[in-house]
């Protein structure tokens, strides 16, 4: 669970890095007689902006936690029997959730609350349909989305696993897993 929350947070960072730009205020004065604004109120002017920062650190944490994870040790591996690319799911997520979020009014407190409101109804419903694996932020970083089916070595075939990886996978390829949810895993192809 603690993953998959991470994964949202990550899922969103385009997000951030957005807001950020259109809300921060630095007040810039290039006279000589300039003076320091004070911290308190250069935070006070800037809490949409911190929160994003803190928001897009949460998502770099978990990213580092997804990298580190699939350097343990994988399960036995597989064949693909069947495989659609399903790349078109960052782009849904994307266009679907982060371009209209990020048209929102800032300076607007009702409009703020509305934004932190629809982000926790859209990572719950995130989180709970296991829709993590379809990050824009994964596909940035060059990660490819596959539905596969595939037969297993202990056991008979499994159909509609999700893998996540960043080579490009074909029918008959052997490849080596780390299991993230039920259905959804990291692979990388065993080259032969």
């Amino acid at each position: 669970m603690k993953r998959k929350v991470g994964m949202y947070f990550l899922s969103l960072w385009l997000m951030f890095v957005l807001i950020i730009i259109i809300t921060i205020q630095i007040p810039i004065y290039f006279h000589k007689n300039w003076k320091y604004v004070g911290t308190f109120e250069l935070i006070e002017m800037n809490v949409i902006p911190l929160i994003c920062l803190f928001a897009a650190i949460i998502g770099l944490f978990s990213f580092c936690d997804f990298w580190y994870k699939f350097r343990g040790t994988s399960e036995l591996p597989f064949i693909i029997t069947e495989i659609e690319n399903i790349d078109y799911e960052h782009l849904t997520f994307l266009t679907t959730y982060i371009v209209p979020l990020v048209c929102f009014n800032f300076e607007s407190v009702r409009y703020q609350i509305v934004l932190v409101i629809l982000l926790v109804i859209i990572g719950v419903v995130y989180i709970r349909t296991d829709l993590f694996y379809a990050n824009p932020t994964l596909a940035i970083l060059q990660f490819r989305i596959y539905k596969i089916s595939g037969d297993f070595v202990r056991e008979e075939k499994r159909n509609n696993i999700v893998l996540i990886t960043r080579e490009k996978l074909q029918k008959s390829d052997k490849v080596k897993y780390i299991k993230l949810d039920q259905r959804i895993y990291y692979a990388k192809k065993i080259r032969s």
